[in-house]
């Protein structure tokens, strides 16, 4: 499964960087043969940790190349946040939060606790594996007469609000507009879930996610620019499954909340240009959009990696 999510690089960009990365190689060669000043035994060791020495560099090139490449549009959509997870947030372990999302809303969780018995490396940015219900089988067991992949995932958005109610004092400012001419799902996470959907078949599917750190104090617009090549958005059906398995993540004002990764049109008029929120206010969690360029220190983007 490819674990890039955009394959806009070329190959004459491909064979540009390589011949790029020769000539830097080089550079980087003569500079420190004329100014590390050492004795041969102190050459000796440099060749002895040679693997060392590669890991360091080549871990360099990545993450220097990774920074390069990142758009510096809506860059002035940030501000300084310090405002990290709530302390009695824990992250729970995955068979937990599987079998918790099965009984939840009535899912089979076998197949995916088969696929959670070999899973692959956690990708760099994620801070945990998360169990989040399949639109699809939401919607074959409480909506199966809806066909409509849009239908499906607002009426699967609906049912995680009212499961949530059904836990907390909760507030929904949208309810009534989660209907497909108000609510979105991005291009990129589509096609990020077509791309998990070739390897789990469950239920109940497991993905790699963190839940606003990374994009702290970024408006959603330039949370969504800087994303690497393997991550994407996870919008207010995923966000939301993960409230009723980690309820502690909203406890209080002065936290970080989070950003959902759907497109909203508040009009219905086709002007996707807000996002939705989720947060803890005044004793009790509320659901809100806002538009996309607004950056706020108090919220981040919730976003998942593909496996690398």
């Amino acid at each position: 499964m490819s674990t890039s999510i955009t394959s806009d690089r070329t190959e004459g960009q491909a064979t540009q960087y390589r011949r790029m990365m020769e000539d830097i190689s080089r550079h980087g060669t003569d500079l420190a043969l004329e100014q590390v000043v050492a004795d041969s035994g102190g050459w000796q060791r440099v060749l002895e940790h040679g693997d060392e020495l590669k890991f360091a560099v080549a871990q360099t090139i990545v993450e220097k190349t990774r920074e390069l490449s990142l758009s510096n549009q809506y860059a002035n959509e940030e501000v300084s946040s310090n405002y990290t997870y709530p302390p009695e947030y824990q992250l729970k372990p995955f068979e937990d939060q599987i079998k918790a999302v099965a009984s939840i809303f009535g899912l089979d969780p076998t197949s995916t606790l088969e696929y959670a018995g070999n899973l692959p490396a956690l990708p760099d940015g994620a801070e945990g594996w998360f169990a989040i219900p399949s639109v699809d089988a939401l919607a074959m067991k409480h909506f199966p007469e809806v066909t409509d992949p849009a239908e499906k995932y607002c009426r699967a958005v609906q049912l995680v609000h009212a499961k949530i109610a059904a836990s907390r004092s909760f507030y929904n400012y949208r309810k009534g507009q989660i209907t497909p001419d108000c609510l979105r799902v991005p291009a990129r996470t589509v096609h990020a879930f077509e791309q998990i959907a070739q390897t789990q078949k469950g239920e109940i599917l497991i993905v790699a996610a963190q839940l606003g750190l990374r994009h702290r104090g970024r408006s959603v617009r330039r949370a969504r620019e800087v994303f690497v090549a393997n991550e994407f958005g996870l919008g207010s059906l995923f966000v939301g499954a993960i409230v009723l398995t980690h309820p502690e993540r909203y406890v209080r004002w002065e936290q970080l909340h989070t950003d959902c990764d759907d497109e909203f049109a508040s009009d219905a008029d086709g002007d996707f240009s807000n996002a939705p929120y989720l947060h803890w206010f005044d004793g009790e969690l509320e659901f809100n959009t806002y538009w996309v360029g607004n950056p706020n220190q108090y919220y981040g983007l919730v976003s998942a990696f593909l496996p690398q």
